[in-house]
């Protein structure tokens, strides 16, 4: 059974969503397919499309006291996928836009055909925002799966714990 949403008719923005990301999104984003839980797991389950999750990250408190151990929150994402969070915001630093490029071009292969399925959450803007970004960047296959994560685990398909992918300024790809 699959969950139920109210339905909530919302308009495709022209640019960007820049605030109030966990908000009813649109059925559509222009360029790119928009897959339902079924559609997605039928594209992992073959191999046939690179699952890129941009869930923010939350980041380490600045003015922890000395001593303090940091321990990021677990994510658990669709196995396999290249998490680049804070990549799905409305407006981004260069250094996250270049991070997201980068992330794109290790995620196809430098492939631009290649089928990207971008997502986060139920009702998350993030997403929408990353693949409309995607398509501005002449990826010419991108996905939009607008159930995320929260779809993915309500229809009981498996999850694994990820890692964000590196910085620039960090060293190793995270495992998948």
């Amino acid at each position: 059974m699959a969950p139920v949403y109210a339905q909530v008719d919302v308009a495709e923005p022209d640019g960007y969503r820049i605030e109030n990301y966990r908000a009813p999104v649109p059925a559509t984003l222009a360029g790119a397919r928009v897959l339902a839980t079924a559609e997605a797991e039928m594209i992992w389950r073959a191999g046939t499309g690179v699952f890129v999750d941009v869930l923010p990250r939350a980041p380490k408190p600045q003015n922890l006291p000395a001593g303090t151990i940091w321990r990021d929150k677990p994510r658990h994402n669709i196995p396999g996928s290249f998490w680049l969070p804070d990549t799905g915001y409305g407006k981004l630093a260069e250094a996250t836009e270049d991070y997201f490029r980068r992330g794109l071009v290790r995620a196809s292969g430098g492939n631009n055909a290649v089928l990207l399925v971008i997502y986060c959450q139920t009702d998350c803007w993030m997403s929408w925002n990353a693949a409309k970004r995607a398509l501005s960047y002449g990826y010419r296959h991108v996905a939009w799966y607008p159930e995320g994560t929260d779809g993915w685990e309500f229809a009981g398909l498996p999850m694994a714990e990820s890692q964000p992918e590196p910085r620039s300024d960090e060293e190793t790809p995270s495992p998948r």
